[in-house]
């Protein structure tokens, strides 16, 4: 079995001398075992334990197959005669055996992996070892693309054997066996072998008050290889990724708006063939969100002091969307290897926005604008990536061929009007009656050919070469309307734009890589040769042409102390270019107290990034550690330029900046930087049957940025801590406690002033089976907020509870009644800091309801994969 327990130790030991987890082949090996006679024990939940004696001499020992018994006895009949194992440290991966956590009756993935050190569920994202995990595998194979929350909710915790954690590098990587820096943090759930064949899934259907309503079915189908899976989902309570719990979207920071979302989606995986491995998902989201919002800006420069923003907003958003993807893996023979995946997108959308802003300076106003907009946006996205590697004869030589296209199309109609007021030049007032359609395409392409070659015992080479070019046309044209002819008919060139841009780069890289069983070195440079033309049409002509050289140096470290401790050093420079939007010398006049430009001048900044990892897990005691620290200088960083406006500054022949309003367009400056540490630690508590998890983060960013042609830095320290504890008592109580404090700082050089603000979330979840299946499940949030403006310093209790019965001879049916915000305090407050204001905006959230739920758990396998079988596939594959 995957995930199966095994320890060695000597015969007079009370504790294991070393432990380890049977991989997906239910494999396990014990290394550098010194000669004498052992006993070999292995655990597996809901089979019989194993113990076997066996002598070591100076040579390797086979164990062959050992054969797990399911446990024919009750589970309240069950002797726990010793702790499981929590997790192993495998390299880079940090594997968790989920035996070793509890959960309740019908738990999800999602609600299990809370219980891991390191990983936490904060604000809907999933964070594991202090950073946002991307990407869901399922026995290796991608689920449902990258939407993490509707892969670990489709997934129950029963089927789980074990859970990898690791940072999976590109796809390019993997086939040459060189680090290219492109990584996404990766969850890999290994499931149980007998949970391979059958089908599984959740079904639930709920009314309650204010018409509140929850519809949300997933259906898993495993045949082994071949698996299906189909979730749909409609509801009205502000649960925007798959669930089919209305209590999953509970968690962290309130959602802003009213949302009602409908949504549909497939994810479907199998081998083909022998040779040919194949997954890919679709899905439909159907969203709408009535938001209503406030905001209080209060600006920082000397020049502005005691100047304010207040806007009261309101907007009904409603967008569909489609998102499919694939992978196609054939592995034609062992030297030949074809990988292809295409993705694409389709969204459209309709949206309608009011908003009343107003500046004043020193209870003095200002001005102010009245603005109502509406809009009808389309969209599509296509990339499609395609590898070809061929390893030769010689054993560390190949040759890799990638090619990725990418296309865009966009559109984009809007209709604006606005009342603009200017109380200290009232002859300036005046009314916009404007229609804008902005449309977009671009292309791009690369083209890769990498060769890699051995040199010596542990050395190899790899000679790349990448070109690239990207293509962007942009047309936006923005009509007056004209009372003559009673439509928006007269063109704005002023606000109007065209705008072409080509960039085209060429890549060579020399990298040399060591690599033993301890050690792995790589050290590489790349020089870049980049061309970057710009034309423009709209609102004057203009051309603009820049070509680029940079060296571009990279290191990479790793060490491994033992098998469960182990060091990462990285360190890497690369280009990023700007963007069409920052690049279009066009006035966005959408909000005139703000507007808005592009810098056609911009050129490409230089990232130089390093990062440090550090992992290690005690079997002994099962203790858990990670600590990391990573960093950035960035020399002509793309920053803001804010311009306030003293007295009236003409922008076009018909527009003008008026006098307190800001003008803002990306400039390049030198100076920022940021670093970040975090730290985390888990162990066991054994009085209280649960898991304790700790970590901690300090993260500075200094930014650049230009105030009134003054040059400014902004330094934003912020210290965050947290703890938690989950039980693991038994599958009838369960538990989670946790709190995470905040503390930010940030200090302005041109004002020399700091502010600060504190904020500090706790929750605390409890699912209990109190008799003959009658269930009980509290949910509680509490948030602190310290330092904001007046008004906004609001605390607040959420308390979501709910009381549920069984049903059916198999407990696989529940019907319950549940309340969610039951002290009616939900608000959602956010801070937003930027190197000119402090802004804080609280937003309205659904409040206090009650609904009645029916769900139907359905579980039925026919045994899966034994464990041989599982291998001779595995092999087959191989071969």
């Amino acid at each position: 079995m995957p995930g199966a327990i095994v320890t060695i130790q000597l015969p007079t030991d009370k504790q294991p001398k070393d432990g380890v987890s049977a991989d997906a082949n239910g494999e396990f090996a014990f290394n550098e075992i010194a000669a004498g006679s052992y006993l070999i024990k292995v655990n597996y939940l809901g089979f019989k334990p194993i113990s076997k004696t066996v002598d070591i001499e100076n040579s390797s020992v086979d164990l062959g197959t050992l054969a797990l018994v399911e446990e024919a006895n009750n589970l309240q009949e069950v002797k726990v005669i010793g702790q499981v194992a929590t997790a192993i440290q495998k390299g880079d991966t940090t594997e968790f055996n989920a035996a070793a956590f509890k959960t309740a009756a019908d738990a999800s993935a999602q609600d299990l992996i809370q219980k891991l050190p390191g990983l936490t569920v904060e604000d809907g994202k999933v964070q594991a070892q202090g950073e946002d995990v991307q990407q869901i595998l399922i026995d290796g194979k991608p689920f449902f693309g990258t939407d993490v929350a509707k892969a670990l909710q489709s997934l129950p915790a029963e089927v789980i054997a074990n859970i990898q954690i690791f940072n999976k590098k590109s796809d390019q990587a993997e086939m040459t066996g060189f680090s290219d820096g492109d990584e996404l943090k990766t969850i890999n759930i290994v499931t149980r072998a007998d949970r391979r064949k059958g089908q599984f899934g959740k079904t639930s259907v709920g009314y309650g008050t204010d018409d509140r309503y929850l519809a949300g079915t997933s259906i898993n189908i495993f045949d082994n290889d071949r698996r299906f899976t189909v979730t749909g989902l409609s509801n009205n309570i502000n649960t925007t990724s798959f669930s089919t719990d209305e209590s999953n979207s509970r968690g962290g920071r309130p959602r802003s708006g009213i949302i009602k979302t409908s949504s549909i989606g497939v994810n479907y995986s199998d081998m083909w063939s022998p040779k040919i491995e194949a997954s890919g998902s679709y899905t439909y989201t159907n969203q709408q969100n009535f938001g209503i919002e406030s905001k209080f800006q209060q600006f920082i420069s000397e020049a502005d002091s005691g100047r304010t923003y207040t806007e009261n907003s309101r907007s009904t958003d409603k967008e569909g969307t489609h998102q499919a993807d694939m992978r196609i893996d054939y592995k034609i023979n062992k030297q030949n290897r074809l990988l292809i995946r295409p993705r694409m997108t389709v969204r459209r959308g309709e949206d309608f926005n009011y908003f009343l802003g107003r500046t004043e300076n020193e209870n003095s106003p200002l001005n102010q604008t009245e603005n109502t907009s509406n809009a009808i946006s389309t969209g599509v996205n296509f990339r499609n990536t395609l590898y070809y590697s061929h390893q030769f004869d010689k054993k560390g030589r190949s040759v890799t061929f990638r090619l990725s296209t990418g296309f865009s199309n966009s559109d984009n109609q809007r209709y604006r009007l606005a009342d603009n007021q200017y109380f200290r030049e009232p002859g300036r007032d005046r009314i916009l009656n404007q229609f804008t359609d902005f449309g977009g395409k671009g292309f791009s392409w690369e083209g890769e050919i990498s060769y890699t070659e051995p040199i010596g015992k542990n050395g190899s080479v790899e000679l790349e070469h990448e070109r690239g070019h990207r293509y962007d046309d942009s047309d936006r044209r923005l009509y007056d309307y004209s009372e003559f002819t009673g439509d928006y008919s007269d063109l704005n060139v002023g606000l109007s734009n065209s705008f072409k841009s080509d960039y085209l780069t060429d890549k060579t890289q020399l990298s040399y890589q060591y690599r033993t069983d301890k050690v792995r070195f790589q050290v590489e440079g790349e020089y870049q040769n980049a061309m970057l033309h710009n034309d423009q049409v709209f609102p004057r002509e203009f051309e603009l042409n820049r070509t680029f050289s940079n060296v571009l140096p990279a290191v990479r470290f790793e060490y491994k102390f033992t098998k469960s401790t182990n060091i990462e050093l990285d360190y890497r420079t690369r280009t990023d270019a700007p963007s069409i939007s920052q690049l279009q010398n066009v006035y966005d006049i959408s909000n005139p107290l703000y507007v808005r430009t592009g810098n056609p001048g911009l050129v490409q900044s230089v990232q130089n990034r390093f990062r440090g990892r550090y992992r290690t897990h005690n079997p002994d005691n099962d203790h858990t550690f990670y600590a990391s620290l990573e960093g950035a200088l960035i020399p002509n960083y793309i920053a803001s330029s804010t311009l306030t406006a003293r007295s009236p500054i003409a922008l076009t022949a018909t527009d003008t900046l008026q006098t307190g309003s800001q003008l803002s367009r990306p400039v390049n400056l030198d100076g920022y930087r940021t670093i970040q540490s975090f730290i985390n630690f888990g162990r066991p508590v054994d009085f209280l049957k649960s898991k304790f998890s700790t970590y901690a983060y300090i993260t500075h960013t200094r930014t650049p940025s230009m105030i009134d042609s003054l040059t400014n830095f902004t330094a934003n320290t912020g210290f965050r801590l947290g703890v938690s504890l989950s039980s693991n008592i038994s599958e009838n109580v369960d538990f989670y406690v946790s709190t995470r404090s905040g503390y930010n700082t940030v200090h302005r050089s041109l004002r020399k002033t700091s502010e600060n603000y504190f904020n500090q979330s706790s929750r605390a979840q409890l699912t209990w089976v109190i008799w003959k299946g009658l269930v009980y499940r509290t949910d509680l949030n509490h948030r602190i907020n310290t330092g904001l403006s007046a008004g906004f310093n609001t605390n607040y209790m959420i308390w979501n509870m709910s009381i549920g019965k069984k049903l059916f001879s198999n407990q696989r049916g529940e019907i319950s009644l549940s309340v969610f915000d039951l002290l009616k305090q939900n608000i959602s407050i956010r801070r937003n800091v930027t190197d000119i204001l402090v802004e804080d905006v609280q937003s309205n959230v659904l409040q206090r309801y009650f609904m009645l739920t029916f769900t139907y758990n359905l579980r039925h396998f026919s045994g899966g994969a034994s464990s041989e079988q599982d291998f001779e596939r595995q092999e087959g594959r191989k071969k």
